[in-house]
């Protein structure tokens, strides 16, 4: 049996007028719920160099956790008999491998961490406080408009 798309119902102008003028109110009514604050936190340059200093972070620790991760598994798919080899008792490279990248999953963790205390919350905290007063001053002005 053969099932074949048939094509939309044509539902008229009227609709897809009704349907057109449905999303321009929902798209108002997003926009009047946007409050501008974030356009102004956008703009600052706090925010940008939170950004770059969160990429700068981010970006390489997760391009170098990757090859390392992706070197353990080319070298188990591909260098057996090099992750085979004892090292002591029934360990091996494989083995110690493995378990390293439980190690670096977790020195990773504490490394962000610290970063993170150190040059993302000062300036995450600076945003906050300007968003706090932005805030403040965006719903004095509502109230005073109403």
């Amino acid at each position: 049996m053969s099932h074949t798309a048939s094509p939309p119902p044509d539902r008229g102008t009227a609709a897809s007028d009704a349907d057109r003028a449905r999303t321009e109110r929902e798209s108002a009514d997003q926009a009047s719920r946007h409050d501008p604050v974030y356009d102004r936190l956008h703009e600052m340059a706090e925010f940008t160099e939170l950004r770059r200093r969160y990429r700068g972070f981010v970006f390489p620790a997760t391009v170098a956790f990757l090859v390392w991760y992706l070197l353990y598994v080319i070298l188990s798919n591909w260098a057996s008999d090099f992750m085979g080899a004892k090292l002591f008792g029934n360990i091996n490279v494989a083995l110690v491998f493995g378990l390293l990248q439980f190690v670096t999953t977790f020195l990773l963790a504490y490394v962000y961490s610290g970063f993170s205390n150190r040059k993302l919350d000062p300036l995450a905290r600076q945003l906050n406080e300007a968003y706090e007063r932005g805030r403040r001053g965006g719903s004095d002005e509502r109230e005073a408009n109403a």
